[in-house]
């Protein structure tokens, strides 16, 4: 078995702007992949909204750059994850194209041993 990190990357506008019933489906469609996906799912969260993120860079002087801003500027922003186990890629992607992704989609990444 491998794990691969599924990366939800949505449009926060869609959360921003989502009645309260709204969020409550999109919670209870994670909590349906969650259940439906069993022990394949070893974790996951939800981020705070991009607004909230602090980037760390290094600088030219070998020291560090910290800016109260998201890593990249994008339409769709990481706004959570799940940590998976699967056979391969295959079964993998079979995951997650389980995964609510109501205003945007998302990304499926091997882990590297280390």
């Amino acid at each position: 078995m491998s794990q691969y990190l599924v990366l939800i990357y949505e449009n926060e506008t869609g959360y921003a702007t989502a009645s309260d019933p709204v969020i409550g489906e999109i919670l209870a469609e994670h909590v349906k992949f969650q259940a439906n996906v069993g022990a394949a799912n070893q974790g996951g969260g939800w981020l705070q909204p991009t607004m909230t993120a602090t980037s760390i860079r290094t600088d030219d002087a070998g020291g560090f750059d910290v800016t109260d801003a998201p890593f990249a500027e994008a339409k769709e922003a990481l706004g959570g994850y799940y940590l998976i186990e699967a056979d391969d890629l295959d079964a993998a992607i079979a995951i997650a194209k389980q995964v609510p992704a109501r205003f945007g989609g998302v990304e499926v990444r091997p882990l590297r041993a280390m």
